[in-house]
């Protein structure tokens, strides 16, 4: 079984590596159908639309390529690495819509933004070449 620490882990906006990266995260999610019949003793389901949204935490950095380009509603390509960037590594793609973004400062703290990212169209799962 393969193990992979956190700090592996890179979101890329198109090509541009977010720098200054904290976290990130990303859901998967399925609409489900009820097809339970009146007679039916058990509720049953069939796999409707799928859908994915994500988040990304970093330090702010107002000089960094891929944070600039995240504004709000701007449709990005968003790569979710969670064991490097290396050939053969493993990551997920997809297009999504830049829902909101957050930033803040705190008295002894780094000033933070995160970006929250709505699916538009399928996740997929690809291999780095």
């Amino acid at each position: 079984m393969a193990t992979h620490n956190g700090s592996e882990g890179l979101v890329h906006i198109g090509t541009d590596a977010v720098g200054e990266l904290k976290s990130w995260s990303f859901t998967e999610n399925a609409t489900m159908i009820d097809t339970t019949v009146l007679s039916g003793a058990a509720q049953t389901f069939s796999t409707g639309t799928t859908s994915f949204s994500g988040s990304a935490e970093c330090f702010l950095d107002e000089n960094d390529t891929a944070q600039t380009a995240l504004t709000v509603g701007a449709s990005v390509t968003v790569k979710f690495y969670f064991e490097g960037a290396a050939s053969s590594d493993k990551f997920y793609s997809g297009t999504c819509l830049v829902e909101s973004i957050d930033r803040s400062a705190a008295m002894d703290d780094i000033v933070g933004v995160s970006f929250s990212f709505r699916g538009t169209g399928a996740l997929a799962l690809a291999t780095v070449s």
